[in-house]
């Protein structure tokens, strides 16, 4: 009797909690979005950056990608533990999508690279301990942000690179 298959009821509460999820990641991507129009096609175009620096058309499909992600691994954590078992992790989540468009808001629509990169080394924590809260209660789930966790480590160095290059 134990792996019959859940009640509708059970599958809705699942599938609105990934909704949320879906609605909390690509929200901030659009708010990310927003603080970058703001200045990508102006400032960002006179600032000298390193030769490794990506074309800003691929932004756009990595951050996607990358938001899908990260809403399955929290969908993946709580689906694991719950909310209450889960209420730790998805703390550090929260935080850390609130640093993610934080970073934007500095970098783009304050134009601070150096203020960009105290909060792009915050976000870079917050993401390692959502990793660890994660594990704790899924595999899966942690290692659906190590993606995440490579882009940002990347995006760091370029955004210390670009401070670098423009103090």
């Amino acid at each position: 009797m134990q792996h019959r298959a859940l009640p509708w009821r059970r599958w809705g509460a699942q599938l609105a909690a990934l909704v949320v999820l879906l609605v909390a990641c690509l929200g901030t991507g659009a708010i990310g979005a927003a603080f970058t129009a703001v200045s990508v096609g102006d400032w960002y175009a006179t600032l000298r950056l390193p030769a490794w620096t990506p074309p800003n058309w691929l932004f756009g499909p990595v951050w996607t990608a990358l938001y899908l992600a990260m809403a399955m691994a929290a969908w993946w954590a709580w689906r694991s533990a719950g909310w209450i078992a889960s209420r730790r992790a998805l703390a550090w989540f929260g935080v850390q999508l609130i640093l993610n468009a934080a970073w934007s808001g500095f970098f783009f629509t304050l134009r601070s690279p150096g203020g960009a990169l105290g909060v792009i080394v915050l976000l870079w924590w917050a993401i390692a301990a959502t990793i660890r809260s994660f594990a704790r209660l899924s595999t899966v789930a942690a290692l659906l942000l190590v993606p995440y966790l490579l882009w940002v480590t990347y995006a760091m160095a370029l955004n210390a690179a670009i401070w670098r290059l423009n103090s």
